[in-house]
C-alpha cells in the first residue's frame, strides 16, 4: 500500500502539468501558474487540420513539402561545400570540390524528402493502428 505522500506523488506525475503545481505546508495543491488555454471545439478536442498527424508528443506532422526540402538544402548545402574545402586536402582541384558539393547537394535533396516520407507514413501509420484500438 502507497503512502499518501507517494500516492500525491504518483498523481501529480500523471497530471503531466506537475511544473504548476505548488504544495502548502498543509498539504493542499496549489497552481500556481495558469495552463495555457487551447481552442476547442463542442466536442471537448483541441482543433487540428483534418487528417492531422500527431506524434507521440502530441506534435503536429506536416506532411512531406519539396520546399521544405530545399530550404533544409539552402542550409546545408554551404556547409557541405564550406566543409569540402576544409577537409579536400591540397591534392583535389577547386573544380574538383565544387563538383563534389553539388553531386552531394543533388543526393541530399531527395534522400532528405524521402526521409521526409518515411517518417510521416510511419507515424501516420502508427496513430491509425492505436486509433483502431
Amino acid at each position: 500500500m502507497a503512502t499518501k505522500k507517494q500516492r500525491r506523488r504518483r498523481s501529480k506525475l500523471q497530471r503531466h502539468e506537475y511544473e504548476y503545481v505548488v504544495e502548502t505546508e498543509e498539504g493542499e495543491q496549489v497552481v500556481e501558474v495558469p495552463r495555457p488555454a487551447r481552442a476547442k471545439d463542442g466536442s471537448g478536442s483541441t482543433k487540428l487540420p483534418a487528417g492531422a498527424v500527431i506524434d507521440k508528443r502530441g506534435r503536429v506532422i506536416p506532411p512531406p513539402s519539396w520546399q521544405r526540402v530545399f530550404k533544409r538544402a539552402a542550409i546545408f548545402g554551404p556547409i557541405m561545400f564550406i566543409l569540402l574545402f576544409l577537409l579536400g586536402g591540397n591534392n583535389v582541384s577547386t573544380q574538383a570540390k565544387i563538383l563534389n558539393a553539388i553531386f552531394l547537394i543533388v543526393v541530399f535533396i531527395p534522400f532528405s524528402y524521402l526521409t521526409d516520407r518515411l517518417i510521416y507514413r510511419s507515424v501516420q501509420k502508427r496513430q491509425q493502428r492505436d486509433s483502431g484500438r
